[in-house]
C-alpha cells in the first residue's frame, strides 16, 4: 500500500510538472502573438512596432526588480486585460481583454470570459517566468 501511494505521488508530481511546462509554452505562445510586436521577443521593449509608438515601450523582464523582488501579478493582469480601467504604459496598449473576447466568438458567454481570463493569466505567468 505504501508503495502504491508513493508511486501515485510521483505520477502526480510528474503530471503537475508537465502541466507547468505546457502552461509556460501556452503563455509564451500568447505573448508572442499578442505582445512581442511591441515589447519584443525577449520582452526587452524592442519589438518591431516599438519605434512607431508615441510612448516608450517598456521592457517587461524587470517587473519583479522594480517591485522589491516581487512580481506584481495583479497589476500585470489588469494591464494586459485593460477592461477595468488600468491602462498599460501610457495608454496606447490594446485592451487585450476586449480583443480576446471578440476572438472568442460570442462575447456574452460566461465560458468565453473564462477563456479570456485564461489567456491573460497565461501571459502573466509567462512574464513572471522570464523576470531577471
Amino acid at each position: 500500500m505504501r508503495h502504491l501511494k508513493k508511486t501515485a505521488m510521483i505520477a502526480l508530481f510528474g503530471m503537475m510538472s508537465a502541466g507547468t511546462v505546457l502552461a509556460d509554452e501556452l503563455g509564451q505562445a500568447e505573448y508572442m502573438n499578442a505582445c512581442a510586436s511591441c515589447h519584443g521577443a525577449s520582452a526587452a521593449g524592442d519589438g518591431p512596432m516599438a519605434e512607431l509608438m508615441t510612448v516608450p515601450v517598456p521592457a517587461l523582464t524587470g517587473l519583479s526588480a522594480a517591485n522589491d523582488g516581487n512580481f506584481p501579478m495583479l497589476e500585470v493582469i489588469h494591464a494586459i486585460d485593460g477592461r477595468q480601467g488600468t491602462r498599460g504604459h501610457g495608454y496606447p496598449m490594446p485592451i487585450w481583454g476586449d480583443r480576446f473576447l471578440m476572438e472568442s466568438g460570442v462575447p456574452d458567454s460566461f465560458g468565453n470570459e473564462a477563456i479570456v481570463r485564461g489567456r491573460v493569466l497565461s501571459i502573466a505567468y509567462y512574464l513572471e517566468s522570464i523576470q531577471n
